[in-house]
């Protein structure tokens, strides 16, 4: 489908109405999107699912402009010829083996009790397929079964399980999993089997497969994974395409024609506007940590994609947390999708062991100097390697003067944010990864998404300024199955949040569930309340200082029933948080 940037439209419907008998590019959009709701996709058959599509090149955004240069305009008609051969998409009937086809209602529910699955579909759907507990049973390519056993892959994770014959089958998933879960995988082998049943891409062809990603760091991860699965594949192609580094490369690449990109949106678009690749041949969309990318302001950049895709895809939309931002999402673009959740979704990692600690602004280097240098005495007596450890800081700079104050002290420390070039970043998490570095110093950039095997230590420097940042923070440490700890200095200013903490500590230790609201509505209004209770400190203070009875509210903590209070008044805070710490 032809793609024309937002700033190019008027001329696109200018040209329009000197041609009567073309159709802007928004009124097609508009038409195909009402045919498709229309009538939903057949999804379990292979056939052609293209024929009305409208045509597309590599060159989309050069044909909008309409050029009056009659070499260029030459280029544009040759490039509209080419397009209209774009072949058809193919959707495989897949079948998972005899012996789970076999499989009865109840032995079914049976599997995904014990996986600690949830799956929801719509009344009017078919039922989900059932979770497949062996890769040999899913039927996969041959090539894709060899790196499987070549990366020593030996059951799915429960996420895989359930979540892979899903997207085999062709449907839309809405997948909602516990951080280092194994939804990359999850994604990318049934979007390589995927790739492998189209006809052939050609120099000039836009990819089969996209993966849209929040940051630099996953979007490098994802590809990692996706080429571990397609190395058996000798012309198989895979392009990253993120910001801060060589745009040329990444044209060059893209012009070649590739069958997977993984991409950050705003990357991406800048492609797609200067007419490096085109979406004509898109027929499976992956939206990875979504809930992140709509938190981050790519809202506007991943509605500019899905709604000038072809009309027959399929999608599979994953998210670490379900806000009402992402319910709206996935009800505009994904067609009665598939939902399946693992685990306990929203709430604190429970095998990660939680250490909150009381310092001064000033106190806070010195004690994480403290801590950490005795840890590495620790585990050199005891013949050890110091444990993989993530320190996280508000501020960039802070960053920096972290880290070489840790480099100061003998240990092994590097930065990681947002400042730092994309090579200086890339070289950071590779010595991270592999061992040579054991502290990474960094920002938020690395709370989400980032899979590292082993580490064993999370240290907030610096709280954040809401739960769910801090949850993922320390999802960074206790991850598959392993256990972890987390370790948090904080101040005055953090004790809204220390209360939440520390409520939810008590919670899962006498087994409750905890949940608290997600998205960018609740943060804000987290926000306010904190700053409320800030303020209300500093009254209490003024007030009792210079009293006959003062007392030090420094150390006061608020009492959980004060807390709940706080959080169930509809007047300050919204309906949305009413529901932060409801305990079920």
């Amino acid at each position: 489908m032809s793609y024309v940037p937002p700033h190019l439209r008027s001329a696109a419907a200018a040209h329009s109405h000197r041609n009567p008998t073309s159709k802007t590019i928004p009124e097609t959009l508009d038409t195909d999107r009402k045919l498709s709701s229309q009538n939903p996709k057949p999804l379990l058959v292979p056939h052609s699912k293209n024929t009305d599509a409208p045509i597309s090149s590599f060159s989309n955004a050069a044909a909008a402009r309409r050029t009056t240069n009659p070499s260029q305009q030459q280029q544009h008609h040759h490039v509209r010829a080419f397009a209209a051969t774009i072949p058809d998409t193919v959707f495989q009937q897949w079948k998972p083996s005899d012996r789970v086809f076999r499989l009865k209602p109840e032995q079914i529910e049976e599997v995904r009790l014990r996986l600690n699955v949830d799956v929801t579909v719509a009344s009017d759907s078919p039922p989900a397929p059932a979770p497949i507990e062996s890769f040999e049973d899913m039927c996969l390519h041959s090539s894709i079964m060899k790196d499987v056993a070549f990366h020593e892959y030996t059951r799915p994770t429960s996420i895989q399980a359930q979540a892979m014959p899903v997207a085999l089958s062709g449907r839309d998933l809405l997948g909602c999993a516990e951080t280092g879960s194994g939804k990359t995988a999850a994604f990318s082998i049934p979007m390589i089997q995927h790739c492998l049943a189209q006809p052939p891409i050609r120099r000039g062809d836009g990819p089969l497969a996209l993966v849209l990603a929040p940051t630099r760091e996953l979007a490098q991860q994802i590809e990692k994974e996706v080429k571990a699965f397609s190395r058996s594949l000798e012309s198989f192609r895979t392009a990253i395409v993120v910001g801060g580094t060589n745009i040329a490369e990444q044209r060059s690449e893209l012009r070649a024609g590739v069958h997977i990109v993984v991409a950050t949106p705003g990357r991406f678009i800048d492609h797609l506007q200067q007419g490096n690749t085109s979406l004509s041949r898109i027929s499976f969309v992956v939206l990875d940590e979504a809930d992140r990318m709509l938190d981050m302001g790519f809202e506007p950049q991943i509605r500019e994609v899905m709604r000038n895709l072809p009309k027959n895809h399929q999608t599979l939309l994953f998210s670490a947390t379900m806000p009402v931002e992402i319910e709206a999402l996935a009800q505009e673009y994904l067609n009665k999708p598939v939902q399946v959740k693992v685990g306990k979704v929203s709430s604190p990692t429970a095998n990660v062991s939680q250490v909150l600690e009381k310092v001064t602004e000033n106190e806070k280097i010195d004690r994480l100097l403290t801590l950490l240098v005795e840890e590495a005495s620790q585990a050199e007596r005891a013949g050890h390697a110091f444990p993989l450890t993530i320190v996280f800081v508000e501020r960039k700079t802070r960053c920096d003067e972290v880290a070489e104050a840790l480099v100061a002290q003998g240990l092994y420390a590097v930065a990681l944010h947002g400042g730092r070039s994309q090579s200086e970043r890339e070289a950071a998490l590779r010595d991270f990864r592999n061992g040579s570095t054991n502290i990474l110093v960094a920002t938020d950039v690395a709370s989400r998404g980032l899979d590292v095997t082993g580490v064993a230590h999370v240290v907030n420097l610096d709280l954040p300024k809401t739960m769910e940042d801090y949850v993922h923070r320390i999802g960074r440490t206790g991850r598959a199955g392993s256990t972890g700890q987390a370790t948090s200095f904080y101040t005055d200013r953090d004790m809204f949040l220390v209360a939440h903490i520390r409520k939810s500590i008590a919670d899962a230790e006498l087994g409750h569930t905890v949940e608290f609201a997600t998205g960018k509505v609740a943060r804000r209004k987290e926000r306010e309340a904190a700053a409320a209770h800030r303020e209300a400190r500093l009254a209490s203070s003024k007030l009792n200082v210079n009293g006959p009875t003062a007392i030090n509210i420094e150390e006061k903590i608020l009492p959980y029933e004060l807390l709940e209070s706080l959080l169930c008044i509809p007047s300050k805070l919204g309906d949305e948080f009413e529901v932060m710490w409801h305990v079920t």
